[in-house]
């Protein structure tokens, strides 16, 4: 009788397997990548003032392909925009169609999302993990959208613009985790018998530091708005002297992470060597965390150039995806470790 139980159930093809996972993996891997575009694209259009060069959503000026000049305006927008709550409204060619951009790629964003989700399905006999993150970015993303309007809605008001980020990088993270699932098999091929005892400590450690740092980063940006708003654009170069104590933490707590995540590279290079992928993945986040110490100096002793917060945020959001998968593969090589101690055959 369990013979014919066991016939009936679904058996997977090896070679379709195969053919699945590395259809998943590489619409997945463009899906990532296409997101952290997404976040530069986003950091641009607030460092260069145009988060409301659309100041109504979803359309543009009440128009779905927006204007090219304000001639093609009603000659009273302004005085309908301020009954509206924004006073402020200015028609600005340049920073009306970057925004409105920023929204086209948030579209095609979303539609490869629904296309990762989609080849996600296939491979749930693999590791049903995988479709059901997918289909959570797919609900995410949706969400996302919604933040989008709040974010016009409240006229560029900081908490929830922060929000709206951080949504952002949940949604990488469900990505990776589903990208990660499928790529498992890595941590059986590369052990971790020989990892030094005293990295999982450390491991914590430096991630504390990283949730530490980015939080006082996001008080940082968003004094930033306010700043901005406050003095405006022309006195960009002395918003520097405008910022509060966690500024000041912010900067230099950057090299207590950047020691942090030096000395964790070094135990996995003297135990594991360079070849191994939590190695890599570390080296990869040292030289990520430099950039970011780079582009934060470079903030802050050259009078905020707007052209360099894009490159400090796509940083940090390339940091704060670089230690999930290490973390990720840590725990993976842990457990098969452990599975290996117990006698259990992987």
């Amino acid at each position: 009788m369990n013979q014919g139980i066991r016939a009936r159930q679904p058996q997977m093809n090896p070679t379709h397997s195969e053919t699945a996972l590395r259809n998943y993996r590489r619409v997945a891997l463009i899906t990532i990548a296409a997101v952290y575009f997404l976040i530069l694209v986003g950091a641009t259009v607030r460092a260069s003032g145009a988060g409301m060069g659309c100041p109504d959503w979803p359309t543009c000026f009440g128009r779905w392909i927006p204007p090219v000049s304000e001639a093609q305006l009603p000659a009273n927008y302004q005085e309908i925009y301020a009954d509206l709550g924004y006073a402020e409204t200015r028609f600005n060619v340049v920073k009306t169609w970057t925004e409105y951009l920023n929204r086209l790629t948030g579209v095609a964003i979303g539609l490869l999302i629904l296309l990762t989700a989609i080849y996600s399905w296939s491979c749930r006999r693999y590791d049903r993990w995988i479709p059901l993150a997918s289909v959570a970015a797919f609900v995410m993303v949706s969400i996302q959208g919604w933040l989008g309007a709040r974010v016009v809605g409240s006229n560029l008001q900081p908490g929830i613009i922060t929000i709206h980020m951080l949504m952002a990088l949940a949604i990488v993270g469900v990505l990776l985790f589903g990208f990660f699932r499928s790529n498992r098999e890595i941590m059986a091929r590369q052990p971790i018998d020989g990892i030094d005892p005293r990295f999982a400590t450390w491991l914590y450690i430096v991630l504390g530091c990283t949730v530490l740092q980015v939080t006082l980063g996001t008080q940082v940006r968003e004094m930033t708005d306010f700043i901005s708003r406050m003095q405006g654009e022309e006195m960009r170069s002395s918003w520097i002297q405008a910022m509060p104590w966690f500024f000041y933490v912010h900067r230099s707590f950057s090299a207590l992470v950047l020691l942090a995540n030096g000395w964790l590279l070094f135990l996995l290079t003297r135990s594991l060597g360079w070849e191994h992928i939590l190695t890599r993945l570390t080296a990869a986040t040292f030289v990520v965390v430099g950039v970011a110490i780079v582009s934060g100096a470079t903030l802050g002793h050259l009078g905020m150039p707007a052209f360099v917060q894009p490159a400090h945020l796509l940083a940090a959001s390339l940091l704060f995806g670089l230690q999930f998968l290490l973390w990720m593969g840590y725990r993976q090589g842990f457990r098969l470790l452990s599975h290996r101690g117990d006698g259990h055959q992987i």
